[in-house]
């Protein structure tokens, strides 16, 4: 059945919703399209549930979840117990669909103070809200088609937080989906709804040698709430919830406090020297930086893409080159020189500026990322010893890089801005001019593409839009050609959106990413990784933006973003590629920080750029 109300426009099958359109919207995009219809619902024994649905006088969609215990038995809830299938419009296809037909959805399961946000791709309004306004929820779950790969998020279900019932008795909830106009005008109609608490912090990932503030902003509406504990500082190392309380209020935060970042970076450096290096003489590994089990203690290989002795496992080289600037340490150098040695030898051809995907200068697979990293990594150690070797290293590498189709291709951490600069610094100033033309050429085919972007590895994601960005920010800091300046800052609204703003250490200002954990993890497990340590590329090129513009918003964002992915590395120095932050996918049990330390040095190491100001 079809109905509208001037705002909505829905088609019905009994209690399922099939499609939801405003009518509009030029591209009259589905909100609600997935592999399992809206609406559908999960129970266990002994609970029946009914679906209600009607429009507001406001013009919202309400819609009600009762669920009655039909057995002579109490029935006590968990988690998994009830499920509702809200399969927002999220997956990933070509770009040019995307901007107009899909969303990025962030979801806050935040007791009864939640909410999901979705922000069409593209960023032009109108959106889809949803906010809870009775019950509580406590959880979602992903279930993915795994045939369509990392390309698709897959269909979420909610999960209302656990609950009691006796023989007979029910539970209702309840929420309103209703349009708005992008971030800002979301939380504005979330505050004119009582159900919602807004919490300001000053930080969700927190330095121990720091204070922080975390308040619940009172409004009017609402009765009187209290913050437990009240006290916002956690001074051990770790995960610290915080409790909301009020009349028919229970909600939360999370903060997640670490130690402070040099201290943080000594200690994951030393860990690697001592658990992630393998030494055996003979070996094409020796000397290499490898993947770590911090489940089972013991160093990881495949020649696997993912797994192997390259490819993203170089940032474990930069992150101690980075901090040994700053911080000699003979141990941190004797092991840097080894894999230094181990890279010229297996990963590098310093004649032809080869960037090889494994040991052995494997060529089974060609991979444009691995070109820039490792040229990041000599222009590190050039900065490290100002020793012109690896600036040449670096001019080769990009110049392969180049003469291989980079001109075409979103890189990640290409050194475009510092790399010209020490060129130049250094008198190499032919090698300054062919790669000041290449970067050039790039920059232009961005912004012939705009917001088309072409599919690299996964069709459309944050680090092919983010990386626009940054590449076009760099070449405006050397060209003062402002075309670059004004084709980044389009580049940055698309960014952004993928960014929520819920209050959770895990979440906020932490980039959409949902296949990581599968491609990089022990668990091969496929879902929301929040957080990846590359959703810092969107910090860093906000503080890109700062660095031209003086914009101080730009600063703040970045800031929260590069933090986020903080909270990968522990105390005693180990770290995880990834934490997979539903509760369940394809039923698996989510909510876990994966245990291979693989490639997550990236996030500490442009942790340490930004701090130092080096953005």
């Amino acid at each position: 059945m079809k109905e509208e109300n001037g705002v909505f426009s829905i088609i019905t099958e009994g209690d399922l919703l099939k499609a939801l359109v405003f009518p509009d919207d030029p591209y009259a995009m589905n909100w609600v399209e997935g592999g399992v219809p809206w609406g559908t619902v999960k129970v266990c024994e002994g609970l029946s549930a009914a679906v209600s649905r009607s429009f507001t006088p406001q013009g919202a969609i309400r819609e009600t979840y009762t669920f009655t215990n039909t057995s002579e038995y109490p029935v006590f809830c968990g988690l998994r117990d009830i499920g509702i299938y809200v399969p927002f419009n999220d997956s990933y296809h070509e770009a040019a669909l995307c901007m107009k037909n899909r969303c990025h959805a962030h979801i806050w399961c935040g007791g009864t103070s939640s909410y999901v946000m979705c922000l069409r791709m593209g960023g032009e309004a109108p959106h889809l809200g949803l906010v809870l306004i009775r019950g509580s929820l406590g959880a979602y779950s992903v279930e993915r088609d795994l045939s369509l790969s990392s390309n698709d998020r897959g269909d979420f279900i909610v999960h209302p937080s656990p609950v009691r019932l006796e023989s007979g008795g029910s539970y209702t909830l309840g929420w309103e989906l209703f349009k708005h106009k992008g971030k800002d005008d979301f939380y504005r109609i979330l505050r004119t709804y009582p159900s919602y608490i807004e919490i300001e912090a000053d930080h969700f990932v927190v330095f121990q040698d720091e204070k922080n503030s975390i308040a619940v902003k009172q409004r009017e509406n609402q009765p009187a709430l209290t913050l437990c504990p009240a006290e916002a500082e956690s001074p051990v190392p770790g995960e610290q919830k915080y409790l909301i309380r009020g009349d028919d209020a229970d909600a939360w935060c999370r903060t997640v406090t670490i130690p402070p970042l040099r201290e943080l970076a000594a200690r994951r450096c030393a860990f690697i020297v001592k658990n992630q290096q393998y030494h055996r003489l003979g070996s094409p590994l020796d000397g290499a930086y490898l993947i770590y089990d911090t489940e089972e203690n013991h160093l990881c290989y495949r020649h696997v893409n993912d797994d192997n002795g390259g490819r993203e496992r170089i940032a474990m080289g930069l992150l101690i080159a980075r901090y040994l600037k700053s911080h000699p340490d003979a141990d941190l150098e004797t092991s840097l020189k080894q894999y230094i040695s181990y890279v010229l030898r297996e990963l590098f051809d310093s004649e032809t500026g080869t960037v090889y995907n494994d040991i052995k200068r494997s060529v089974d697979c060609v991979r444009l990322y691995n070109y820039p990293w490792l040229a990041r990594f000599f222009l590190e150690l050039y900065n490290l010893w100002n020793e012109n070797a690896y600036l040449r290293y670096m001019w080769k590498a990009l110049t392969s890089f180049y003469e291989k189709g980079g001109a075409g291709f979103y890189a990640i951490g290409l050194p475009i801005a510092e790399g010209l600069s020490r060129l130049e610094e250094a008198g190499l100033a032919e090698e300054a001019k062919t790669l000041r033309d290449f970067f050039l050429k790039h920059a232009d085919r961005i912004l012939e593409n705009g917001v088309n972007y072409p599919a690299h590895e996964v069709k459309y994601e944050q680090s092919i839009a983010a990386p626009a960005a940054s590449i076009l920010l760099q070449t405006y800091r050397f060209s003062k050609d402002e075309k670059y300046l004004a084709g980044a800052k389009k580049q940055l609204s698309i960014v952004s959106l993928f960014n929520g703003l819920q209050p959770d250490a895990y979440l906020y200002e932490t980039s959409i990413r949902h296949w990581d954990g599968f491609w990089f993890g022990k668990r091969r497990l496929y879902g929301d990784t929040f957080p990846h340590y590359w959703s810092a590329l969107t910090g860093t090129a906000f503080a890109e933006y700062y660095r031209v513009s003086g914009d101080e918003d730009a600063l703040k964002q970045a800031e929260h973003s590069i933090r986020g992915v903080l909270s990968l590395f522990f105390a005693d120095g180990s770290a995880s590629c990834a934490h997979v932050y539903p509760l369940t996918v394809n039923g698996q049990q989510g909510g876990y920080f994966d245990p291979w330390a693989n490639d997550q040095d990236w996030g500490l190491y442009l942790a340490l750029k930004f701090f130092d100001g080096d953005f």
